[in-house]
């Protein structure tokens, strides 16, 4: 009996789910290796971080995604090294064979050398990123409500999101939302609409791979909500107490008391790719990732894809590839077809990102978006982003819950997933409520 072609997979993503879920019906046998046994779909993530949904909304358990597909398994399990002349994935308990592997193991955030932000400064990420955040930002409301010092109060209700692509952007609308609505007849000592929403962008506009005219357009949408951008502007410092800008043009300093500030500013590969350019005797660029050829494989390692946020691929003028989800989903489907083309003797072409467009919610009907071509802002880019967020959901159960949330949430502005988790100067660490009180 001839032996089964095995396909190794780091990283259920978009770019791994994608390319196992399109090798359904290949002659192979495929495992999914990720550190965690769900796929999230992190687009929706700073709904989570800011109460609009849970997290089980946006994440679905990996082994029911590929419940049905038989020459499919999903392990947990983390990846810290390849041997490529052997053809083995090492894990940190053990080790994969592979005939062809594929990373698709994402990125973190980046600190651009200041690591020590982090404690800070979360940025978004994980799920557990999210709730962090989502603590970080109701606790505050919380410390405002019981503070005296007017100075304290106006440091409390300062939230500054530091990066002007999409996330940032989105993270401002929501907490001008939050702020100015949600929370504004919850409070008694606090008016929550007082609250400071700060967005900070080094580059001269947000939204930098935008026209100069959806940018201008988002940068309008979110003063409407009440938020205040500051383009040309970077990070020199960032404690628990405060944070440090400085303008590009003008190279002076402001310290702005907060204590709540969202790190949306950069992403650091994993560092998987870094082990794999090791090994092979090349560079990675500043954010960790590896280049890779027309067919999306390493140098000298045809077996080897890399794919999504870890990979240098270029498009068809010549420049990068942007992470975004699109990207890493058709660069999965093409590698599933290119590794059964390769089965089969079929000849194989080279990888083509199509642009379908890209899109950007600012708030409640306010949103831009580039669509094959067109430029579109306001309620119809808002209903165009609900749809498509909502129909790339993977299960269908999930696109009626956060459709019902979302329909509710329109009707009240209502954010049903305000929850305060983990630690906090009052709740116990163990037992239910009501714990600790004689």
């Amino acid at each position: 009996m001839e032996k089964q072609h095995k396909v190794i997979i780091v990283g259920g993503g978009f770019g791994g789910l994608h390319a196992a879920q399109h090798l359904k019906h290949a002659p192979v046998q495929v495992t999914v290796v990720d550190r965690r046994n769900y796929h999230l779909f992190q687009p929706l993530l700073y709904q989570v971080a800011t109460g609009g949904l849970s997290p089980a909304n946006i994440a679905a358990p990996l082994r029911s995604i590929l419940k049905r597909q038989r020459n499919t398994e999903a392990i947990m399990g983390e990846a810290v090294d390849v041997d490529l002349d052997n053809q083995r994935l090492l894990l940190t308990d053990g080790e994969l064979p592979y005939d062809t592997l594929i990373v698709a193991s994402g990125a973190s955030h980046q600190y651009f050398g200041h690591d020590e932000w982090e404690a800070f400064a979360p940025g978004l990420k994980t799920i557990e990123d999210a709730t962090d955040i989502r603590r970080r930002i109701l606790m505050a409301f919380e410390a405002a409500e019981r503070e005296t010092n007017p100075e304290a109060i106006r440091a409390l209700l300062t939230f500054v999101i530091v990066g002007g692509g999409p996330t940032g952007v989105e993270m401002a609308g929501a907490l001008c939302e939050i702020a100015h609505h949600t929370l504004l007849h919850e409070f008694r000592h606090i008016n929550p609409s007082e609250a400071r929403i700060i967005l900070v962008e080094r580059d001269g506009r947000i939204l930098p791979p935008y026209s100069p005219k959806l940018s201008r357009k988002a940068e309008s949408q979110l003063a409407a909500l009440g938020a205040t951008v500051l383009d040309n502007t970077s990070v020199t410092h960032i404690s628990d107490k405060n944070i440090t800008l400085k303008n590009e043009k003008t190279g002076k300093e402001e310290v702005i008391p907060a204590r709540t500030v969202v790190w949306a500013a950069g992403i650091q590969a994993s560092p998987l790719g870094k082990r794999i350019a090791e090994h092979i005797g090349i560079e990675t660029d500043r954010a960790g990732r590896i280049p890779v050829g027309p067919e999306l494989t390493v140098q000298g390692h045809p077996e080897v894809f890399v794919i999504g946020d870890l990979a240098i691929a270029q498009a068809r003028d010549g420049s990068h590839l942007p992470g975004i989800a699109p990207v890493a989903i058709q660069q999965g489907e093409f590698v599933a077809r290119t590794i059964a083309k390769r089965l089969s003797g079929r000849p194989v072409k080279p990888f083509h990102y199509i642009n379908l467009g890209s899109m950007a919610t600012i708030g409640r009907s306010a949103a831009v978006a580039h669509i094959a071509g067109v430029e579109l802002s306001g309620r119809l880019a808002w209903l165009m982003w609900l749809f498509v967020h909502l129909m790339s959901l993977v299960q269908f159960e999930d696109r009626i819950l956060v459709f019902i949330q979302w329909a509710w949430g329109y009707l009240t502005r209502n954010r049903a997933a305000r929850l305060i988790t983990g630690d906090t100067p009052f709740a116990p660490r163990h037992g239910g409520a009501g714990e600790g009180h004689p």
